[in-house]
């Protein structure tokens, strides 16, 4: 019986034969076998991989960082040395007061170099006469002993009737001092062979505590600048490397003393704090300019540095956070925690979140237009939407509301403002535009007012106003919604408002993306009196976002990260505390989301009578002024007949404007629903008008059946 062998060591293929047709199987023979690697070259790559592993580089570095503290604290050591047995300290504070331009500290310190000389002078020609004084005072202080010792003998003597005992106290001191000479024979030996160790091991903590170490030889979280503190050393060599030739020369000149520029470091916050004052040549714009290149040389992110100009000349004030603090987010909204929270339109604070050093940043919404501008996405809505949320709690304040996204952002005030249109189509501009110029007719109303009336708050509020600045239509008189020309409605209802809402508590505030001189007109942006801006573009984006002023000043919202800042503001207002000499302020608002924001109003909501909220401009000329007049009431059971009236003009001024109480009687008088006294104030009351107005539409299907 045969059989058949395969042989393992061949390889086996498929090779197609195109002219046989069929596939047939044939045997490739193996590959001859590869040469054996010489044993040097195996022993050379075993070599190289032990030594470029990480663990032998780590160990490496660590034997070469702590010989090298040796190193560094000897020198240290040395250079203290030096420092004070020389003027070398004085001369070093010298050349820092003339690189700054100090002159009178440097005459100072001229003179305490001339007093420290004339002291080492004297010094040194007491030591001419030293040693005879230092004989002198030797034989004297023997020859005192020696009589002691021989006093206390005879005592001794005396009492014991031995005269040997005479010499008993000077033989016992001989005695002490003999034992004090052995122990030293003992002792010499070892210190003297340890005494080199010790000192090495003196030298190794100096350098170690001052890291006198090359950064390549420091532990990985070191090197990479990870938790690394802040001291004067650190910042004066950051602006050294900075690239400003002067700047580097005059630190040069100060050597050590370099740290006289810097203020104490204070801790703000989650980070630190120092002014520095720049050598004279040096500007300001000229470290402004490399805040990138400064944060790198202190081992942090750009976005943890900031910079900002105090009021005295030629200094910067660096804040210098702690690494990834700012990527921790703050804490909840007081508005969230504190459900007793109130608001005070002309005397409170809003809680809008916190500033760079940890304090709490509020602001103080009286009487200031209001502009949040930013790129889409960093929390513009939500920033702008705790202020109204905080000012809802005033019961006293009323809303006009135009969202121009209209995904649902400000749905939950719906029943607390009086007007609240929602959606981003040219429809919903035109109703937004004719709301801000109803708000023009109200302030033009409480203009007419007697002087000294004091009128409630009416905030109106604009969300992506950009919109309606960038509106095409125009209306039958041939005027444009958008723009910013004189003929541009909504433009020149804004500007109306800024010129003369705040003298009547008729404020306007606005939200913005993605300032241009088209979506965001300059005598609009330059109108509110807090403009705010979340991460922007370009600095011109900044510029029209916070004025010139500002950004000149160290703000600088083009340098927040997109995406990763979200809710961080920078500030420029008279009503938030702003460090002294500065133009801005860097706020990290807290987030309210939409499930707190609807907790919130309907706190505010149950602090009010009811609020019949508009979601449309009627424009219609046929009006039921029995209907309007029950569609006013909300959930109020009553209200006073000045209440029904403003609320009318805010349904349609031009139906309702011009209603006086006269005109509200007419209408109701007959019906069963006529004002009454109540408490001694007109009042109508909700139950009488429905039912008027059902007894009246009952009465009206009756007559139409017959």
């Amino acid at each position: 019986m045969s059989e058949n062998v395969v042989h393992l060591h061949k390889d086996t293929t498929l090779v197609p034969d195109a002219a046989a047709g069929p596939t047939v199987l044939t045997v490739v023979p193996n590959a001859a076998p590869a040469a054996p690697i010489p044993l040097w070259v195996r022993s050379g790559r075993a070599v190289k991989t032990a030594i470029t592993h990480e663990h032998t580089r780590t160990a490496g570095r660590a034997v070469a960082r702590h010989g090298l503290y040796v190193v560094g604290g000897a020198r240290i050591a040395a250079r203290r040395a030096w420092d004070g047995k020389t003027a070398a300290r004085y001369e070093r504070f010298m050349r820092t007061a003339e690189a700054a331009g100090d002159m009178d500290a440097a005459m100072e310190w001229e003179e305490r170099a001339q007093r420290y000389r004339d002291a080492r002078h004297r010094r040194r020609m007491d030591l001419l006469h030293s040693p005879v004084d230092a004989a002198k005072g030797a034989a004297v202080t023997a020859g005192i002993g020696i009589g002691g010792l021989v006093a206390l003998g005879v005592v001794m003597a005396v009492a014991t009737r031995d005269v040997t005992a005479v010499v008993t106290p000077l033989m016992a001191t001989v005695d002490f001092i003999n034992l004090l000479i052995t122990i030293v024979q003992v002792v010499w030996g070892p210190l003297v062979s340890l005494a080199p160790f010790l000192a090495l091991l003196a030298l190794w903590a100096v350098g170690g505590k001052q890291q006198a170490a090359p950064a390549w030889a420091m532990p990985d979280r070191v090197r990479n600048g990870e938790g690394e503190p802040v001291t004067p050393s650190i910042v004066v060599k950051a602006l050294r490397d900075l690239g400003v030739p002067a700047l580097r020369n005059a630190i040069k000149e100060m050597g050590d003393a370099g740290a006289s520029m810097l203020s104490p470091i204070v801790i703000a916050g989650c980070g630190v704090e120092v002014d520095v004052t720049l050598p004279s040549g040096v500007s300001t714009v000229e470290v402004q300019q490399r805040r990138r290149k400064l944060a790198e040389n202190l081992s942090r992110h750009e976005h943890e540095v900031f910079i900002t100009l105090p009021t005295a000349a030629r200094t910067v004030r660096l804040w210098v956070a702690d690494s990834g603090a700012l990527d921790e987010p703050i804490g909840p909204s007081p508005l969230v925690t504190d459900q007793t929270m109130t608001a005070d339109y002309a005397k409170g604070r809003a809680p809008w979140g916190q500033d760079l050093r940890g304090d709490a940043a509020a602001l103080s919404l009286y009487q200031r237009h209001l502009l949040i501008t930013g790129l889409s996405n960093q929390g513009k809505t939500v920033a702008l939407r705790s202020l109204a949320l905080w000012l809802a709690l005033d019961k006293s304040v009323e809303f006009l509301m135009g969202d121009l996204k209209g995904v649902g952002d400000w749905a939950m005030f719906d029943g607390l403002a009086r007007t609240l249109i929602q959606g981003p189509t040219d429809e919903h501009v035109i109703q937004v535009t004719e709301m801000v110029e109803g708000a023009v007719e109200e302030m033009n109303r409480r203009i007419q007012e007697p002087p000294g009336t004091v009128f409630p708050a009416l905030i109106v509020l604009v969300d992506e106003a950009q919109v309606a600045f960038m509106c095409p239509l125009k209306d039958d008189e041939g005027r444009f919604y958008g723009g910013s020309k004189a003929t541009s409605r909504y433009f020149m209802a804004v500007r109306k408002i800024h010129n003369q809402g705040r003298a009547v508590n008729v404020l306007m505030w606005q939200g913005t993306q993605d300032p241009t001189d088209q979506n965001l007109p300059k005598l609009v942006r330059e109108g509110a009196h807090t403009r705010a801006s979340l991460a922007l573009g370009t600095e011109s984006q900044a510029r029209m976002a916070l004025g010139d002023k500002a950004v000149d000043g160290g703000a600088a919202p083009n340098l927040l990260r997109p995406g990763l800042d979200q809710g961080t503001l920078v500030v420029a207002s008279s009503g938030i505390d702003i460090p002294k000499g500065q133009s801005s302020i860097t706020v990290r608002t807290h987030y309210v989301d939409d499930d707190a924001a609807e907790v919130i109003t309907d706190r505010a909501k149950a602090l009010r009578d009811g609020v019949t909220t508009l979601h449309a401009i009627d424009r219609s000329e046929d009006r039921d002024p029995l209907a309007d007049i029950a569609g006013v009431f909300g959930t109020a059971a009553r209200l006073f007949t000045q209440d029904v009236l403003k609320r009318l003009a805010a349904r349609n001024e031009d139906a309702y404007g011009s209603w006086t109480p006269g005109d509200l009687r007419r209408v109701l008088d007959g019906t069963g629903a006529e004002p009454y006294k109540s408490d001694g104030r007109m009042v109508v009351a909700h139950d009488r008008v429905s039912r008027a107005l059902a007894n009246r539409d009952s009465e009206g299907s009756a007559s139409g059946s017959e």
